[in-house]
């Protein structure tokens, strides 16, 4: 990865950070964007907070900003997203449309803003984070696994849209992340089993090397030992 340029979204997050970390030691120029106030990165990386993927336009302005301060784009990396727990027949109304768009539309928009730039790219790639979930959604998991599940379909259909113009587009799908929220709503959980951050960090840039190239549309499991 080194000297390739990716933009990470959600870089301020747990996952974010591990992605961060590994890319950052490969070498990868950076440009990290977040909604949250403060997203601490590497030396020599691009930070822009406050932004909300959801809009369309702050999206394509972050994604712009990015690829003018590094002369272009290699890699996005999808990893800005949200998630609730609750019943359908008790939850709040909003919590469809709301993980909708903070897991859906994140991505779209940045997506299509980075498309161009990854389209002029020797080895242009994007990996989006989906969600095992969204393969068996389970009790109070229906708004999060429909929500994870149009990533997946969004990911299958922008494949089939950049075969042609040497773009990858590929998802991870993890069971449960082991990050301290995780740790704190299921303390009496076998913590082992769950999958690292590094571990899936370490994934998602995989996907997004040179040795990945032949591999697009792919929803890839990542599912420890749950």
């Amino acid at each position: 990865m080194a000297g390739r340029i990716i933009a990470i979204t959600g870089a301020a997050g747990v996952l974010g950070r591990a992605v961060v970390e590994a890319a950052a030691a490969q070498g990868a120029r950076l440009a990290l964007i977040d909604h949250a106030k403060e997203c601490p990165g590497p030396e020599g990386a691009f930070v822009q907070t406050g932004v909300d993927l959801t809009d369309p336009v702050q999206a394509g302005a972050a994604i712009a900003a990015a690829a003018e301060r590094f002369g272009g784009l290699d890699v996005l990396l999808n990893i800005a997203g949200g998630f609730r727990w609750e019943t359908i027949e008790s939850g709040a109304p909003d919590t469809w449309p709301a993980l909708y768009r903070l897991n859906v539309l994140t991505a779209v928009n940045a997506s299509r803003a980075a498309i161009p730039h990854l389209k002029a790219s020797a080895a242009g790639r994007i990996v989006n984070v989906g969600s095992a979930a969204a393969l068996k959604a389970g009790l109070g998991m229906g708004a999060y696994a429909a929500s994870k599940a149009g990533v997946h379909a969004l990911t299958q259909a922008l494949a089939e849209e950049l075969k042609g113009a040497g773009v990858t587009v590929n998802a991870v799908l993890p069971s449960i992340i082991d990050t301290p929220t995780n740790r704190a709503d299921m303390p009496d959980a076998d913590f082992s089993t769950w999958v690292a951050p590094a571990d899936l960090a370490a994934v998602i840039l995989f996907l997004a090397s040179e040795a990945a190239r032949p591999v697009t549309g792919a929803l890839l499991p990542v599912t420890g030992r749950v």
